[in-house]
Protein backbone atom coordinates (compact mmCIF):
# COMPACT_ATOMS: atom_id res chain seq x y z
CA UNK A 1 0.00 0.00 0.00
CA UNK A 2 1.51 3.47 -0.88
CA UNK A 3 0.32 6.35 0.46
CA UNK A 4 1.36 9.63 2.47
CA UNK A 5 -0.16 11.27 5.32
CA UNK A 6 1.09 13.53 7.72
CA UNK A 7 -0.44 11.55 10.90
CA UNK A 8 1.34 8.99 9.94
CA UNK A 9 4.18 8.02 12.19
CA UNK A 10 7.20 5.89 10.13
CA UNK A 11 9.23 5.27 13.45
CA UNK A 12 6.21 3.55 15.20
CA UNK A 13 4.07 2.73 12.35
CA UNK A 14 1.14 3.98 13.96
CA UNK A 15 -1.65 7.23 13.49
CA UNK A 16 -0.79 10.30 15.54
CA UNK A 17 -4.54 11.41 15.01
CA UNK A 18 -6.13 8.26 16.38
CA UNK A 19 -3.29 7.36 18.93
CA UNK A 20 -3.65 4.22 16.92
CA UNK A 21 -2.94 1.30 14.19
CA UNK A 22 -2.45 2.90 10.86
CA UNK A 23 -5.84 1.43 9.11
CA UNK A 24 -6.35 3.66 5.73
CA UNK A 25 -9.83 5.03 5.46
CA UNK A 26 -11.24 4.00 8.69
CA UNK A 27 -13.89 6.32 10.61
CA UNK A 28 -11.54 9.54 11.90
CA UNK A 29 -9.09 9.23 9.33
CA UNK A 30 -8.29 12.28 6.93
CA UNK A 31 -8.80 9.64 4.01
CA UNK A 32 -12.13 8.24 4.87
CA UNK A 33 -14.36 8.89 2.47
CA UNK A 34 -11.32 9.57 -0.34
CA UNK A 35 -10.66 6.42 -1.63
CA UNK A 36 -11.53 3.09 -2.60
CA UNK A 37 -10.72 0.22 -0.06
CA UNK A 38 -10.42 -3.65 -0.69
CA UNK A 39 -12.69 -6.18 1.23
CA UNK A 40 -10.27 -7.02 3.52
CA UNK A 41 -9.30 -3.18 4.19
CA UNK A 42 -13.28 -2.94 4.55
CA UNK A 43 -13.48 -5.52 7.17
CA UNK A 44 -10.65 -4.49 9.07
CA UNK A 45 -12.16 -1.24 9.42
CA UNK A 46 -15.69 -2.91 10.78
CA UNK A 47 -13.83 -4.89 13.25
CA UNK A 48 -12.26 -1.39 14.39
CA UNK A 49 -15.51 0.20 14.66
CA UNK A 50 -17.23 -2.72 16.14
CA UNK A 51 -14.69 -2.33 18.83
CA UNK A 52 -14.70 0.93 19.59
CA UNK A 53 -18.47 0.58 19.99
CA UNK A 54 -18.02 -1.51 22.32
CA UNK A 55 -15.64 0.58 24.27
CA UNK A 56 -17.92 3.29 24.55
CA UNK A 57 -20.04 1.71 25.82
CA UNK A 58 -18.92 -0.22 28.49
CA UNK A 59 -17.60 3.62 29.30
CA UNK A 60 -20.77 4.99 28.95
CA UNK A 61 -22.29 2.10 31.50
CA UNK A 62 -19.41 2.46 33.82
CA UNK A 63 -19.98 6.25 34.08
CA UNK A 64 -23.80 5.93 34.25
CA UNK A 65 -23.23 3.85 37.59
CA UNK A 66 -20.96 6.63 39.35
CA UNK A 67 -23.52 9.53 39.17
CA UNK A 68 -26.35 9.67 42.15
Amino acid sequence: MTFHCKNYDIAADRCKKLSGACVPARKGCVLEGRMAVSDELAERIRQINEATARRSLKETAGGASKQP
